[in-house]
């Protein structure tokens, strides 16, 4: 058994079972925190040894390492990494933008067919008296594929659901299928074939 000092004084010496809590200095403002009495709360100010935490019955003032305070907001510990912090996580964005299909905006306008780059889409109401509304074709085009992205994935989720039935699949995947249809209209922008609807 080890004796640990708190805040407060010496403890006594913990039982094996004991959980000692989260170190103050790993508080921040606006972290939410799991207390075994008193549940989970907002930490709403700190001291050298101690936290101010706002619980469903009150305000409470807590020393966090011998309360056996938890973090209540997902966390992670990376150990042991081979390369920069910075890399692993520039990596792990761009594998995950990667497997939900979203692409940068300068992506889709590289797709743009040539002829459309720097052109502009012009929407004339009726009434002459009210303003006509331009649009860059590229930010369109990008509005086009941002769509076209979201229907891709929204079939992937679809197809890989596990409690659809292949007859509830096959329906929701005609919706998918009627929306590219409609949007055919705008294969026009496409430069290359396999990236149209």
């Amino acid at each position: 058994m080890e004796a640990r000092a708190s805040g407060f004084g010496l403890l006594s010496a913990a039982p094996p079972w004991f959980h000692w809590g989260m170190k103050v200095e790993s508080l921040h403002i606006g972290m939410d925190v799991r207390h075994p009495q008193y549940g989970t709360g907002t930490v709403k100010s700190i001291t050298e040894s101690a936290a101010d935490i706002l619980f469903t019955d009150g305000k409470r003032t807590v020393s966090p390492e011998a309360a056996g305070l938890e973090p209540a907001e997902a966390s992670a510990t990376v150990s042991g990494l081979g390369i920069p912090l910075k890399q692993f996580v520039r990596e792990a964005v761009e594998e995950t933008v990667a497997s939900l299909g979203i692409e940068k905006p300068d992506d889709a306008t590289g797709k743009l067919g040539q002829r459309w780059h720097r052109g502009k889409i012009v929407m004339h109401p009726h009434d002459p008296a009210l303003q006509t509304k331009e649009v860059e074709l590229e930010v369109f085009f990008h509005k086009v594929v941002m769509v076209r992205n979201n229907l891709r994935v929204l079939e992937q989720k679809i197809n890989a659901h596990e409690k659809l039935s292949d007859a509830e699949k096959v329906e929701m995947q005609q919706y998918i299928t009627r929306s590219y249809g409609s949007l055919t209209t705008f294969n026009i922008l496409f430069r290359e074939k396999e990236d149209q609807f």
